[in-house]
């Protein structure tokens, strides 16, 4: 069956968060997007609070697809609970992990061609007994993937990055990283930017861990110790790899156009650049999984939730990165 005869699988995330509304938003917004089938995961109530628009109940995913042109599909989870955009608890929790867990099945079975989730809030998952850093680790876990071998990308229009470390405090970070981390990330961001995208031979960057990029051993040695041997390694095994790189210069607007992706140390030295350039469009992809996943690039923002103020942008862009990756994989014109 091709790509385009299957629907998107699209877990709602924390009901009590934007994800519900942003959904909605993208299916208003279908024609003009562009965007392919999708059916949402989740409890219906959640949409219901924020968004007067038409939904219908499906009992499989094959039906989104005649459904979507109509009303936006909803696979239902059971009510777990009062639902108050805003306001989350540990039964939304629940709800947002029963329907992660049903979403990812559904893609792995092949009843859908992508997996795009919405927002979480990990402290609520935390206080019922959630043990992974986040949803990728998880997915990882579901797919029988090695979470060193799942790489969090962060992609828009302009740019692409990759944190080699991902949800731990800044001061672990250094002992966190290894040549052999670094090593397996950059593999699984090579391997993910051809089957994913067509980039027949990415070219990957990566930025130093210390200001200056170490300064030669003067301000740091991770780059003499770890980041300099990794990318050795990776030129030898015939990778277009280069740095590294001071972090502060990589990501000009001269330089974006000369790499596919940057490889960078730590969370916010990705994330920064990637949300002030491409803040309302910016997606989460999972690469080195058996199946396609990707997110928008916010969280939950239950300060907005309920106030039908939420922005769908990046949600629009996680749907259509998602279908055009499914394409890519299938070798679609």
């Amino acid at each position: 069956m091709t790509p385009s005869a299957l629907p998107l699988a699209v877990a709602l995330g924390d009901p009590a968060g934007i994800g519900p509304e942003i959904a909605a938003k993208a299916w208003a917004a279908r024609h003009e997007s562009n965007l392919a089938p999708f059916c949402a995961i989740g409890d219906m109530r959640a949409i219901k609070a924020v968004w007067d628009g038409p939904i219908e109940r499906i009992d499989a995913p094959a039906q989104a697809i005649l459904t979507f042109g109509r009303a936006l599909p909803v696979l239902h989870i059971e009510d777990g609970g009062a639902i108050t955009p805003g306001v989350p608890d540990v039964e939304g929790a629940r709800c947002a992990i029963d329907s992660l867990e049903m979403a990812v099945g559904i893609t792995r079975s092949g009843a859908a061609r992508a997996l795009v989730t919405c927002p979480v809030a990990k402290s609520h998952l935390y206080a019922i007994g959630f043990t992974h850093p986040g949803q990728t680790e998880f997915i990882a876990e579901r797919c029988g993937v090695a979470s060193a071998n799942a790489v969090m990308m962060l992609a828009g229009p302009s740019l692409r990055v990759v944190p080699i470390t991902t949800h731990i405090p800044l001061r672990e970070v250094p002992d966190a990283l290894s040549i052999d981390l670094i090593v397996a990330k950059a593999r699984a961001t090579a391997r993910g930017l051809t089957r994913n995208f067509r980039i027949e031979t990415p070219r990957l960057i990566v930025a130093g861990l210390n200001p200056h990029a170490g300064e030669d051993g003067a301000l740091g040695k991770e780059e003499l110790d770890i980041i300099i041997p990794a990318i050795e390694q990776l030129q030898a095994e015939g990778l277009d790899i280069r740095g590294p790189y001071a972090a502060d210069a990589l990501f000009h607007a001269r330089i974006r156009p000369t790499y596919d992706a940057a490889l960078c140390m730590y969370h916010d030295q990705a994330l920064i650049p990637l949300k002030t350039i491409h803040f309302d469009e910016g997606v989460n992809i999972t690469l080195g999984l058996p199946i396609i996943r990707t997110s928008p690039d916010h969280g939950t923002a239950f300060d907005i939730a309920g106030k039908n103020i939420a922005n769908p942008g990046a949600m629009i862009a996680a749907l259509q990165m998602a279908a055009a990756a499914s394409l890519c994989r299938a070798g679609a014109p």
